[in-house]
């Protein structure tokens, strides 16, 4: 493989797998896709090797959607949580706790919505960028941010409210 394919892997791996993160809701299953991804880039540098960050949003945001299609299909999976693991750092107990409730906000979200907000706020994609990735039109980016934004409000609000009742 070529220095620019490692470089480019050593770079930005770490805000891909974030892109990742947040498309699947699942770090394990990022992870897979992330590398999957990498693989196909890796199989495709010389074509690609000008935009690799553009192809591998791309293939990310396939692979999540093939994740979903397979998920409608079987046993719904819950993550586990590990009631030993106490944090004495409020800051960070608190950071922790904002960000697994974005997460929760964002699965809930449907899923061109969630992909256009990872797209556009995590990954700090312009619309027309986002709209590239996604292969659709930036006043379709425009209208799913809009109402992604406003059900995140609603979504949030309501945990920040169970969290003030101890539910």
């Amino acid at each position: 493989m070529s220095v620019d394919f490692d470089r480019f892997v050593l770079d930005r791996s770490t805000a891909l797998l974030r892109t990742a993160v947040l498309l699947v809701g699942d770090v394990g299953h990022a992870e897979d896709i992330l590398q999957t991804a990498l693989m196909k880039l890796a199989a495709r540098w010389k074509s690609v090797h000008t935009a690799p960050e553009a192809f591998v949003r791309q293939v990310l945001v396939n692979l999540a959607r093939d994740r979903w299609r397979r998920a409608r299909r079987r046993v719904r999976e819950h993550e586990l949580t590990n009631v030993d693991q106490v944090t004495t750092d409020h800051d960070l107990a608190a950071s922790v706790a904002n960000r697994d409730a974005v997460r929760r906000a964002l699965a809930k979200l449907p899923a061109r919505q969630r992909e256009v907000v990872v797209l556009r706020f995590f990954a700090d994609l312009s619309v027309a960028e986002t709209a590239e990735a996604l292969r659709t039109s930036e006043g379709t980016v425009k209208a799913h941010t809009s109402r992604a934004v406003a059900r995140l409000r609603q979504l949030l609000g309501e945990q920040i409210t169970e969290n003030a009742h101890g539910y």
